[in-house]
């Protein structure tokens, strides 16, 4: 395996999910990206291994990448715990379910960039999201999904919760 690339979305604004995973071999680009991305973090953004608890890494070895930026209080609570736990279930969920082949985890390794929203505020959602949204990801990588076929025929048609019209409907509900 080169490189699997995947996106998954669960849930709904503020507590909504939008995780982009890049699964591939530890000695190929997407292990030069883990190592570079780990060893140079940034203000407010500071990669991190994924644990399903403290001294237990997810397998293979997965960054958190944050792709907001971490803010004191509840928004950094949300992201290092909910979300963190989430992806971590997530993947688990992935290697239980054979969506990423447990005896290829000693070659891989697994970047996971993570949207919480600053405005999120329910713990439990933004966990499930997460968890929901990874193992998503991970098999719409595994596939190459979505296919060519699907994306075009949305020409014209992009759409997401924080796109203005979007935004509108929700407010008007």
């Amino acid at each position: 395996m080169t490189m699997q690339v995947g996106e998954g979305f669960a849930g709904e604004a503020p507590n909504l999910a939008h995780v982009n995973t890049v699964l591939g071999d530890r000695e190929g680009p997407v292990g030069g990206a883990f190592t570079t991305a780990l060893a140079q973090p940034s203000p407010g953004h500071v990669p991190f291994l994924v644990v399903v608890r403290p001294g237990v890494a997810v397998q293979p070895p997965t960054l958190f990448v944050n792709k907001a930026t971490v803010e004191q209080g509840r928004h950094g609570e949300l992201t290092w715990g909910a979300a963190q736990a989430g992806v971590a279930e997530g993947v688990v969920d992935a290697l239980a379910d054979g969506v990423v082949d447990p005896s290829q985890v000693d070659r891989l390794v697994l970047v996971c960039a993570v949207w919480v929203d600053p405005e999120a505020d329910d713990e439990d959602a933004v966990r499930q999201n997460n968890r929901v949204a990874t193992r998503a990801a991970l098999a719409a990588g595994r596939t190459g999904s979505p296919p060519v076929d699907e994306v075009v025929a949305l020409r014209g048609q992009a759409q997401n919760p924080y796109l203005r019209a979007a935004a509108e409907q929700r407010s008007k509900d």
